[in-house]
């Protein structure tokens, strides 16, 4: 009976130890799921902490091409806000144009310069189509937007197999002899920007029956009406992103790949086995010609095109 009275003490001894660490454990768990959650919440204080939205300063001098904006006008620089607030705190697109700006901008400046555009006209395509080959409703295609009769009457081949509408440099020229002929008929490039994008007829339209010169003085529809305020905050946050806000790192960047182009002057049955003679797919192809449209070139007329084709290394390798 001894012996088995010390066994159930033994036993109720070691229940009671149990029961402690059991509930020493349990405490401890709680205590940390207590501190992990102070630690939540004070990790989201300091996000809100840092993350700042207020309201912001306009530059003083804002231009367009080197056209002054008339900042004493308050209905003029409550539009201009609405353009700054708007395309500041769309943080995720201003990032994603800035990226993009460093792959292309280098591919549009010199020919802007060339044509004696005003460099300020890239952030134009910027606003057209947030340099991406984009077709709208209407069915303008491009960076710069183009409409398929604009561009076959500005000399741009336009068809099934081929459209020059997304040819970054081609289409750029285009940009350039349009803006030229139209910037000699209004006199300023803020009235050929607004014209670019409502039609020539459409803004003389409406100089005639308002009865001014003036973009800032027109009465324009909601999206002319914009347009150039936004080509204004586009480029000011694009020139100075750190003043409002970004931190972008060289290597945050997009960048072109280097290319060696290739001469082509007869009939393509297929651009996938072409692609395929310089080790990439035919959606690599594509990427760097996005002006062919077809998988195949017909050219009974043996026209010569030239093929951009990626630098060997710069792409995974090809299944």
């Amino acid at each position: 009976m001894r012996y088995l009275r010390n066994i159930l003490a033994l036993i109720g001894f070691l229940f009671v130890i149990g029961s402690l660490i059991y509930g020493i454990q349990l405490q401890q768990g709680k205590n940390q799921e207590i501190t992990k959650a102070q630690e939540i919440k004070e990790n989201e204080k300091n996000v809100a902490e840092a993350y700042q939205i207020s309201a912001i300063d306009i530059p003083e001098d804002l231009n367009f091409a080197g056209e002054a904006v008339p900042q004493q006008d308050p209905e003029v620089m409550e539009r201009v806000d609405r353009e700054f607030l708007v395309n500041t705190y769309w943080q995720s697109n201003a990032l994603l144009l800035m990226k993009r700006a460093n792959k292309y901008f280098p591919i549009i400046e010199p020919i802007l310069a060339k044509n004696g555009v005003p460099d300020d006209f890239k952030y134009l395509a910027v606003a057209e189509s947030g340099l991406q080959n984009v077709v709208s409703p209407a069915g303008a295609t491009g960076f710069w937007q183009i409409l398929k009769t604009t561009g076959r009457e500005y000399g741009l081949e336009v068809n099934d197999n081929v459209d020059e509408r997304y040819h970054v440099e081609k289409s750029t020229q285009v940009a350039c002899d349009y803006l030229k002929k139209w910037k000699e008929r209004f006199g300023t490039w803020t009235l050929t920007a607004a014209a670019y994008n409502a039609g020539p007829a459409g803004i003389q339209k409406y100089m005639r029956i308002q009865k001014v010169s003036d973009y800032y003085d027109l009465l324009l529809g909601e999206e002319t009406g914009r347009y150039v305020f936004r080509i204004l905050a586009i480029k000011e946050i694009l020139s100075h992103p750190e003043k409002y806000g970004f931190e972008v790192e060289g290597d945050d960047l997009y960048k072109k790949v280097p290319t060696f182009t290739v001469e082509v002057d007869t009939v393509v049955n297929s651009w996938a086995d072409f692609a395929s003679l310089y080790e990439i797919n035919y959606k690599i192809l594509k990427r760097h010609n996005p002006w062919l449209r077809e998988p195949h070139l017909n050219n009974s007329s043996r026209k010569k095109y030239v093929v951009e084709i990626p630098n060997k290394g710069y792409y995974r390798e090809t299944k």
